[in-house]
């Protein structure tokens, strides 16, 4: 029998969704507010990369919805009522006031220490605000010069003044010359050598065009020429990262062909049943998993013991766990990886920032893990951006100008300087075992939220491969962009499984 009751009450709570500024006009009425996307994230109690991730174009939905809503509403009005005395008063407008700037310094809530006068980061050189283990930084990738120039922002909408403008404030020039950060300088993006460009340039002319061989010679200088990269975008740091610090056995191999003892969750999981009838499954490829993965939380300095169930976000490293049970491997995979041995386990960051996040209040998918002891030092997640940064941007212009042999040397370079972070033979400038299991590990938890994303819009989610394969049923194209950059995924096979569950009936016999 219908329950109407039931129906009734399930009318009464739908609505529509609350109307939210556009995804340009969001981070502008944050910035203009002088608040870092880790101060919004803990009011609203979520991630600050989720903040990011709905100033670049990202739709919150249910309360947090709301939330953010009513904060952007407030920000618009604040703002406007500040234009407006700014412009009748000609008052300095907000964050123009020294005494503001200091207090709004005091009471920040971003993490790390605070300190009382600015220091030059150490990624990027600039003026910050904090220090993690010593070394100040900034907390917020937005705000650090190692995450590119800043876009452009649309102007808060203000009166137009008739009168001039006051002494010292100058209008800004309707157009110029770009620029990127060096160090403590910048200089126009057009002076910055192109190593990528130059090293395909000339490959292809020493092999007279040949593009097989030129593609042959370029991955085989891969790794020495992404080192020679990573030099070049680190040129103003204060922390130099070609270093081989002390690392704990843990992260030393057993034997001389055998592996150390770092878990790093890979998955290799398939759906154990599909409901009955016929099934048309895409297996879907995502994208530089790799590249996107250099963007995670790395240890900076070496790492440093400690014991007891508690973790630092503004730390980085690996630690021992007692992992959760897992009690959704009929639709999703564990996010600890294909692990048959029970009890205690090295994993890195990624794979326990998962588990926490998994075990919170807003997904409630398992209990949180045990930790157990931890090797971990001051983390960013801005340590390779720059270097991230050109090789994604050569990728993307080798993909628009349908150039594969660069396309084939970046993916070389990318892959290739992760894979020999370790005890290699093939790459002795850079030994952080360390941070190779760290993004590794890192490209298999973002394949396992783009699992978790499928199954929460409704596509049924059949297998998860390594770090860039994803098998699903349903209208993908709904939830993934489809093409060849690193946002996008793109087709690798369509396959079918199980037959109709109503078969037509075979025809007659014909006649003799």
């Amino acid at each position: 029998m219908t329950d109407f009751g039931a129906i009734d009450a399930l009318l009464s709570s739908a609505g529509k969704e609350v109307a939210l500024p556009p995804v340009e006009e969001r981070r502008r009425l944050r910035e203009g507010l002088h608040l870092s996307r880790a101060q919004l994230a803990h009011a609203l109690g979520v991630g600050a990369s989720t903040v990011g991730g709905w100033e670049a174009g990202r739709e919150p939905s249910g309360e947090v919805r709301e939330k953010y809503a009513y904060f952007l509403e407030g920000a618009r009005t604040k703002l406007d009522a500040s234009a407006a005395a700014e412009v009748s008063a000609g008052a300095p407008g907000l964050g123009d006031d020294p005494a503001e700037a200091d207090q709004a310094v005091a009471t920040d809530d971003a993490g790390g220490e605070v300190l009382s006068v600015p220091e030059p980061c150490v990624l990027c050189g600039q003026p910050a605000r904090h220090q993690v283990e010593g070394f100040a930084q900034h907390l917020d990738p937005a705000e650090c010069g190692t995450a590119g120039p800043a876009q452009p922002q649309k102007p808060a909408p203000r009166k137009e003044s008739r009168q001039p403008a006051p002494a010292g404030r100058q209008r800004r020039a309707p157009s110029g010359v770009k620029v990127v950060p060096v160090g403590r300088r910048v200089q126009a993006a057009s002076d910055t050598p192109d190593l990528i460009g130059s090293a395909v340039a000339a490959v292809l002319a020493e092999h007279a065009g040949d593009v097989d061989a030129a593609t042959a010679a370029l991955v085989k200088r891969a790794i020495p020429d992404a080192m020679a990269l990573l030099d070049h975008t680190r040129k103003g740091g204060r922390y130099d990262v070609i270093a081989h610090p002390w690392l704990p056995d843990i992260l030393r191999k057993q034997t001389a062909r055998g592996a150390d003892q770092i878990w790093e969750a890979r998955p290799k999981w398939t759906r154990p049943q599909l409901p009955a009838g016929r099934h048309e499954v895409t297996a879907l490829d995502i994208n530089g998993a790799y590249l996107s993965a250099l963007k995670t939380h790395l240890p900076i300095g070496q790492l440093e013991h400690s014991t007891g169930n508690q973790h630092d976000r503004r730390r980085a490293g690996v630690h021992l766990i007692t992992p959760p049970a897992w009690d959704h491997d009929a639709v999703l995979p564990n996010p600890v990886g294909n692990r048959d041995e029970p009890g205690p386990l090295w994993v890195t960051e990624p794979t326990l920032r998962l588990l926490l996040r998994l075990s919170g209040a807003k997904y409630a998918l398992c209990d949180p893990p045990e930790i157990h002891e931890s090797w971990t030092s001051g983390a960013t997640e801005s340590l390779l951006e720059k270097f991230r940064t050109v090789l994604k941007d050569a990728r993307d212009r080798a993909i628009t100008d349908n150039d594969e042999v660069t396309l084939e040397y970046v993916k070389a370079m990318y892959s290739k300087f992760v894979s020999t972070l370790g005890e290699s033979n093939y790459n002795r400038e850079l030994y952080r075992t360390d941070w190779m299991h760290l993004i590794r590990s890192q490209a298999f938890a973002n394949l396992w939220w783009k699992a978790h994303r499928a199954y929460d819009e409704g596509l049924m989610v059949v297998r998860a491969m390594g770090t860039d394969e994803l098998h699903v049923t349903g209208d993908w194209r709904a939830v993934f962009p489809e093409g060849r950059g690193v946002t996008e995924v793109k087709v690798k096979d369509v396959y079918t499984v199980g037959t109709d569950q109503h078969p037509a009936p075979e025809p007659p016999d014909s006649p003799s």
